[in-house]
């Protein structure tokens, strides 16, 4: 079974999740990538999982990006290892990065230079913010990016602080829109025979992540906050808690009545529909909380959904990975690691029927594949 992309070859210029990330999807589609780090150290998510690396182990951090990639440690800074890069270019597809701007060119190897070596490479570079403007040259980071892009001040409780997602969502984002524009780069190249740059950063991602709550402050001056818009509510079960939304029902509360088999609310004056039902979800709440005590939360999430309601339970991040859902999706993949047992990550949730992702080998120890990749080069 032949790959969506063999035979392209990737030069990966990055650390951490951001570009990685990308680099690993193209990887796990049959794309050559190689992983091209700093001598000594490399990546500096090989020691991010002071855990494994306590214990001699891979990282977990790092095994979760870098499958289907070969790793080679190269000083830019030394002319011997700039002609290895150089020759490494000449037979490039793409060059991906996360440099801050400027850095590669002070290098040598601009846009405008690497055109020279090879005109149809693909130029692709993530960083935080962009290449110009005034947050330009500034360090970017998730946290920071949730910060400056209002996403701390949307997850804001009654307490009036801001608040994070423990989940790094910028990087993970633009992530997948890396990929997406050297994916778009590679087909337009088909017919052009031009590589062409591809610029993505954090700062873009959470932005147009916004892009429905954007729309609302743009144009009629307001702010969407989706949980309070309808008869949005959580709950405490039997034996844990579930989430209970309003959305696309014109009557949302006749119908969880109906799906706690108790008397219909609904017809209590300023709770009829769906507008004074979003309007005082909290008081109403209140008054329906203490019927799901009783019941267990699939019993809950049962009779709700049996009855039109939206609902599902809330799980903590262990029953996740457990959950039947996930298997069928076959989203955990299994990979070998070099000198220890096989590890457990999470697979590409991306299927394809005739050419789906695959894992041909599994994160690599740092600069084990130089002596391969060097004297294929010289060839």
């Amino acid at each position: 079974m032949s790959s969506v992309l063999e035979g392209v070859k990737v030069l990966e210029l990055c650390e951490v999740f951001q570009g990685p990330l990308a680099g690993q999807i193209l990887g796990d589609f049959g794309a050559d990538v190689l992983k091209i780090e700093r001598p000594g150290r490399g990546d500096s998510l090989r020691h991010s999982d002071t855990v494994a690396n306590a214990h001699g182990k891979m990282g977990s951090y790092f095994g979760a990006v870098n499958r289907n990639k070969r790793s080679i440690c190269l000083d830019l800074k030394s002319p011997d290892d700039q002609e290895h890069f150089r020759r490494l270019l000449q037979e490039a597809d793409v060059l991906m990065h996360n440099y801050r701007p400027g850095v590669l060119q002070r290098m040598g190897f601009s846009y405008a230079e690497v055109q020279k070596i090879n005109p149809r490479i693909i130029y692709a570079g993530a960083s935080g913010f962009g290449e110009s403007g005034p947050l330009s040259g500034m360090a970017g980071q998730d946290f920071l990016i949730q910060s400056i892009s209002g996403i701390a001040w949307k997850t804001t409780a009654a307490a009036n602080a801001p608040t994070f997602i423990n989940v790094p969502i910028a990087d993970y984002t633009s992530g997948l829109l890396l990929a997406q524009g050297i994916l778009l780069a590679i087909l337009e190249r088909q017919r052009s025979g031009l590589g062409q740059q591809v610029n993505v950063s954090l700062f873009n991602a959470l932005i147009a992540m916004q892009s429905l709550e954007a729309a609302t402050a743009l144009n009629y001056d307001y702010e969407t906050r989706w949980f309070e818009r309808a008869l949005n509510f959580t709950a405490q079960a039997s034996d844990g808690w579930l989430t209970v939304i309003g959305f696309f029902r014109d009557n949302p509360l006749h119908l969880i009545c109906k799906g706690l088999g108790i008397e219909d609310l609904s017809t209590t004056p300023g709770w009829t529909d769906k507008h004074g039902q979003a309007a005082n979800k909290e008081a109403i709440a209140e008054v329906l909380r203490p019927h799901f005590l009783p019941l267990t939360v699939a019993q809950s999430v049962e009779q709700l959904q049996g009855a039109g309601v939206l609902a599902a339970p809330i799980l903590d991040f262990n029953q996740v990975l457990a959950h039947p859902q996930v298997a069928a999706n076959e989203l955990i993949a299994t990979v070998p690691v070099s000198g220890q047992e096989d590890m457990r990550f999470i697979g590409s949730p991306v299927k394809l029927s005739r050419t789906p992702a695959t894992v041909r080998r599994g994160p690599p120890a740092l600069n084990a594949h130089r002596t391969e990749i060097i004297e294929k080069s010289g060839d």
